[in-house]
């Protein structure tokens, strides 16, 4: 097994801001805001969000891989993990997305349906940069500015 130094192909940035006590507003670089809070409001939490990126990621794979053969006539996906906190410190255990996704009865919806489990599988095992994030080693980095 050969191990290659990874390049960077883009520099992705959000900036967060505190709004109130345990709340945040996190912008991106197109001007889009999703509010972040402790989960006593109906503000996503980190962890919500880290699901919702996962599911999200992974969901835009498979959608752009099956609907070049048909449009789905519904496209659902469930995302579940375990918080545990052990001698390593609080983490998700497990994390797990169950994709349910329907096609139309006609050919090209056979072709996408057919094509639907080699989908998933190449975007857990390659495409979805959030779930290969989460399973390959990657340090992160903290620091205190100026």
């Amino acid at each position: 097994m050969t191990t290659t130094t990874p390049s960077a192909v883009a520099l992705h940035a959000v900036d967060l801001s505190r709004t109130a006590a345990g709340q945040f507003r996190a912008t991106n670089t197109r001007g889009g805001t999703i509010g972040i809070g402790t989960g006593d409001d109906t503000d996503f939490t980190p962890v919500e969000l880290l699901l919702a990126a996962l599911a999200g990621c992974a969901s835009i794979d498979v959608d752009m891989l099956t609907s070049r053969r048909a449009e789905p006539t519904s496209f659902d996906v469930q995302v579940t993990a375990e918080k545990v906190r052990d001698e390593d410190g609080n983490r998700l255990h497990d994390p797990r997305l169950s994709f349910r996704v329907e096609f139309p009865d006609d050919s090209a919806g056979d072709t996408a349906r057919d094509r639907l489990p080699e989908a998933v599988q190449r975007a857990h095992d390659r495409l979805c940069t959030v779930s290969r994030t989460i399973e390959l080693p990657s340090v992160v980095q903290m620091s205190v500015a100026g």
